[in-house]
């Protein structure tokens, strides 16, 4: 189906690294802890037979983006890394400028290895930092400290020309002022971009016991969205808009992976418990894996591939995913996109009434884009258009 709607939108290549030193309190990532160590070969083994049946899911294309996340990858050696694009370099063909992204813990142990990455062919790295001071790093259970952060800040930049790091906020008694503070410290260490995610309660997690048991408060919604101003207007006014909800970047800097899922492109999902979105002759597909690690390996062994869910999506399923995704992007959607996955238009009366309430605007070339206004209710907005 080489003329389908989103086909257009790059196609990248998503391997997760399932395996983390500590479980994080917060984390409702497939991440799991090893105290006897892990059979990185064995893994590695089963990641080239993955990559191998998702090529022929998926074949000819040209990968845009390679995204190694987790879990934590820069837990593994940097020569299984190089070994992981060999493989995916001779299932499909790879653009020359193609990113290739690796996230990484900002121990020094871990930072030590950025060389090794950069020879193995990573260009960007995405660094895990969440806060710049060691009481919330405690809190949050890192393992790293501030200075330590900082100093594989620095590492980073001197191995690779393009890296991110994170932070959370909205942390326990977190004060608009203190993280004006912290955060003018981030981007004076960011060179092009920062992910900044508010903290939330995630179902499972360790926080949800302390949250349900009160032992730990979180700042209520009028304290958390002084906190989500904070940062939009700290961060437009230094040169690191919005471009995403939660993403901001200079200019040109924007990740090239992350917007293969905003803007509805095509993704494989390789490792446990990863996820995917490729276009068949039968429409565009769904895909998520085993998530417990040893299971996925003997599964790929077994028969060379993990995949435990695999199902189509309609027209209308499809037009949902894109309004979710693109509609978290500050450039907004292209409703023409919209109406040839959809199979009818938006309701204009709906998004006359959101123009009006300011949420949504037009933009060049008839783009909807949601207004700064709208991004902090940008769930109801979405729904009210999908409607």
């Amino acid at each position: 189906m080489r003329d389908h709607p989103t086909r257009d939108a790059g196609f990248g290549v998503y391997v997760h690294w399932p395996f983390c030193l500590s479980k994080c309190p917060y984390c409702d990532f497939n991440s799991h802890v090893r105290d006897k160590g892990i059979d990185e070969a064995r893994f590695l083994s089963a990641f080239r037979r993955e990559i191998a049946h998702m090529a022929a899911l998926a074949p000819g294309r040209t990968v845009t983006s390679v995204f190694f996340g987790g879990g934590t990858p820069s837990l593994m050696a940097p020569a299984t890394t190089a070994a992981l694009l060999d493989a995916i370099a001779a299932a499909w063909a790879v653009a020359p400028d193609a990113e290739i992204t690796l996230e990484a813990n900002p121990t020094s142990v871990e930072a030590t290895r950025f060389a090794g990455y950069r020879s193995a062919g990573v260009n960007r790295v995405s660094l895990g930092v969440q806060a710049l001071n060691d009481a919330d790093l405690a809190r949050l259970g890192r393992l790293h400290t501030a200075d330590e952060a900082l100093a594989a800040v620095r590492i980073a930049a001197e191995n690779f020309e393009r890296f991110s790091f994170d932070l959370i906020y909205a942390r326990p008694d977190q004060t608009p002022a203190a993280w004006a503070v912290e955060l003018e410290t981030a981007i004076g260490h960011a060179v092009e971009h920062l992910s900044l995610y508010q903290l939330t309660i995630e179902p499972g997690t360790w926080f949800e016991r302390l949250h349900a048991a009160g032992k730990l408060v979180v700042p209520d919604h009028d304290a958390a969205r002084a906190l989500y101003d904070v940062t939009q207007e700290i961060c437009e006014r230094r040169g690191l808009p919005a471009y995403e909800i939660s993403n901001h970047a200079r200019a040109g800097a924007q990740s090239r992976h992350n917007l293969v899922y905003w803007r509805y492109g095509e993704y494989v999902g390789i490792g446990p418990g990863a996820h995917g979105r490729i276009v068949t002759e039968a429409g565009r597909i769904t895909t998520a894996t085993e998530r417990h690690p040893e299971t996925w390996a003997a599964a790929v062994e077994g028969c060379g591939h993990g995949i435990v869910e695999s199902a189509g999506l309609t027209p209308e399923e499809e037009a949902d995913e894109f309004l979710l995704m693109g509609l978290r992007l500050r450039e907004g959607i292209d409703p023409a996109r919209y109406a040839a996955l959809a199979g009818r238009a938006l309701d204009e009366r709906r998004i006359g009434a959101l123009m009006g309430e300011g949420l949504i605007a037009r933009r060049i070339g008839a783009r909807l884009a949601v207004t700064p206004a709208g991004f902090p209710v940008l769930d109801a907005v979405v729904a009210d258009l999908a409607a």
